[in-house]
């Protein structure tokens, strides 16, 4: 039987075994080498396209273990990634695939319009990209988004994210609507919403300000532990968080009265990674337990890389502090996740927990790829634009 390692005894483990985990005590960002532009492009297209090729119908169903319509949240995730990416290379085919997906599903949501389900909401936000993009002359592209939301700020319900993975999911929708329409409200629920995820659901919330990270959903808060004793914080899960709260505060106005509030529990999220970057410059799957299904794993370090050089380049953090762990994290993926031929290695599957789609591997594909890729994408989009 595994030993447990009491709190302190752990970070001491990590202090230890991990001393080189995430940037060497001493280095300095002005000593770090940014990624070159055109080698974070290059990583991006041949990711993009190996995708693209394999996947040219962009309506076409998808089939596992049940058929899936394409406008899931794995594949929205891929196309919050594409947009991004498009927005720092413009390329007319990456704006045509979206638009292709958008139009064969009528711009309307997974299940229809009047789901309260974050997953199936997810696909909104790129419809509402594309509305912005071509000059918000399309009314159309955002009837049934709006119709879903204001559908659910009809009611008082305010418990619909009860796992964290919903927050990147929803957030984004609510503040994006927020600041394309100026009505107050759609920020105001997005806080209700964020507010009784954080301190409600699983009993006292999902966030542990203890340890400043999250709890994927109430199945995870103690008592349950770890093999190692410790409390079991996913390192997908938590880059839910990281993503949501960047693309929330992109669109929150400063003036509102939660933003402070955002970019405290973003800054704390961040700050908590920082000692338990592995030495290779990925994040386990599990962030507290290395010795639980411990190896590299793709999407939630790009998660992570996405938070971190947002924040980088948007001034919230500090540069000094976040640029050696960013740039690390960064060229652990474009080592060695993307291959030669763009297929996507270390992808943890769908699941909600560090055991779900183990063991990884360079050449195993998950069950569903193309969210993995989103997320490559969208941390691709942000440290293309450091400075």
């Amino acid at each position: 039987m595994k030993k447990v390692l009491m709190r302190g005894a752990f970070f001491a483990l990590i202090t230890g075994v991990l001393s080189s985990c995430s940037v060497q005590k001493g280095t300095s960002a002005k000593s770090v080498n940014l990624p070159d532009k055109k080698e974070v492009l290059d990583v991006s297209r041949r990711a993009n396209q190996y995708f693209m090729n394999k996947w040219p119908d962009t309506g076409k169903e998808i089939v596992g273990k049940k058929v899936w319509p394409s406008n899931l949240w794995t594949r929205a995730v891929y196309y919050e990634g594409l947009i991004a990416l498009y927005k720092v290379y413009p390329k007319k085919e990456y704006y045509d695939y979206a638009m292709s997906w958008s139009e064969k599903h009528n711009w309307n949501m997974m299940r229809d319009t009047y789901t309260r389900n974050a997953d199936n909401q997810a696909c909104s936000q790129t419809y509402l990209d594309l509305y912005e993009i071509d000059g918000k002359k399309n009314p159309e592209r955002i009837k049934f988004v709006k119709a879903s939301i204001d559908s659910m700020m009809a009611t008082t319900k305010i418990d619909d994210w009860w796992w964290i993975d919903a927050l990147q999911m929803a957030m984004p929708i609510f503040t994006k609507l927020g600041r394309m329409t100026g009505e107050k409200k759609y920020f105001d629920r997005n806080y209700e919403m964020y507010a009784y995820t954080k301190y409600k659901h699983g009993g006292n919330g999902l966030y542990n300000p203890k340890d400043k990270l999250w709890w994927r959903d109430k199945s995870f808060v103690p008592p349950y532990k770890e093999p190692n004793g410790e409390d079991c914080y996913w390192s997908r899960g938590n880059g839910w968080v990281v993503a949501a709260l960047a693309r929330t505060l992109e669109d929150t106005p400063k003036s509102d009265p939660h933003y402070q509030e955002y970019l405290q529990d973003y800054k704390d999220l961040l700050s908590a990674l920082i000692p338990i970057q592995r030495e290779d410059g990925f994040w386990n799957a599990s962030l507290h337990d290395p010795t639980h299904y411990g190896g590299k794993e793709m999407t939630g370090t790009a998660l992570f890389v996405y938070g971190m050089a947002y924040g980088i380049n948007k001034g919230l953090i500090d540069r000094e502090t976040y640029l050696p762990v960013v740039v690390k994290a960064w060229n652990a993926i474009a080592k060695d996740s993307v291959q030669p031929n763009g297929f996507l290695g270390w992808v943890q599957g769908t699941g909600k927990e560090p055991k779900d789609g183990q063991p990884l591997a360079v050449d195993k594909e998950p069950d569903f790829e193309d969210y993995g890729l989103g997320c490559l994408l969208l941390a691709a989009s942000e440290v293309y634009q450091l400075k």
